[in-house]
């Protein structure tokens, strides 16, 4: 028993170690405000713990049965890299884009709540996915869901593990979109508007790295193949 709880222990650490620098990136505060401008606190907080229980979900679905899901499908992993690049490269090209006026908010648009149901969109997409859990953190979740499978000791080992860690990342993400609005009056409206650009220029770059990873990998699969 001492040999399984350490191995919880270890396991569990390799995937917060392998996923919370991906999942909990600087620039995803001042995206994050930039993104739900016109909000008032209360929906952030909504918002807050909708990504935060969207990204656990996304994550332990990807650490214990991603690479089924991909089977299933026939889809490889690089061409998940590709695909989810693009939605990267998107997201930030708009963000990128964006004219500055729109990111300014309108007197009094702060104390409006929106319903529930617009608040469960907005938190998946583009808030949880790409943002967030993008495809590089699901890749990474799947990768070390994949080489943990038939080295744990027990079956129960990796399902644990992957409850426990995904629960650690998830509190922290509804930790930093739950106080980005008091981050964003420390660092200042000019300062935050400059770091929201340079945080979508940053976004369009993992996107571009993303797609160029599944892009490489699959070309290094065809010559190989042909070799």
């Amino acid at each position: 028993m001492p040999e399984a709880v350490s191995e919880l222990a270890r396991t569990s650490l390799l995937i917060v170690g392998a996923l919370f620098p991906i999942v909990n990136s600087p620039e995803n505060v001042p995206i994050f405000l930039a993104l739900t401008t016109g909000l008032s606190t209360w929906s952030r907080a909504v918002l807050a713990r909708k990504i935060a229980l969207n990204g656990f979900s996304l994550l332990v679905v990807s650490v214990l049965i991603g690479t089924h899901i991909l089977a299933f499908f026939g889809i490889s992993l690089p061409v998940v890299q590709v695909g989810g690049g693009f939605v990267i490269i998107a997201a930030g090209w708009k963000l990128l884009t964006r004219p500055d006026d729109e990111e300014k908010e309108a007197p009094g648009v702060l104390s409006k709540q929106p319903n529930v149901a617009y608040l469960t969109r907005r938190a998946f997409y583009p808030l949880t996915m790409p943002l967030t859990v993008g495809p590089g953190a699901i890749s990474v979740a799947i990768a070390v869901g994949a080489s943990r499978t038939s080295m744990t000791a027990a079956p129960w080992i990796l399902p644990a593990a992957a409850v426990l860690g995904c629960a650690f990342i998830a509190i922290t993400i509804y930790l930093l979109y739950r106080f980005a609005e008091p981050i964003g009056r420390v660092v200042g409206e000019t300062a935050m508007n400059v770091i929201v650009r340079l945080s979508s220029f940053i976004l369009l770059c993992i996107g571009v790295q993303i797609l160029w990873n599944g892009v490489s990998a699959l070309v290094a699969t065809t010559f190989v193949s042909r070799h």
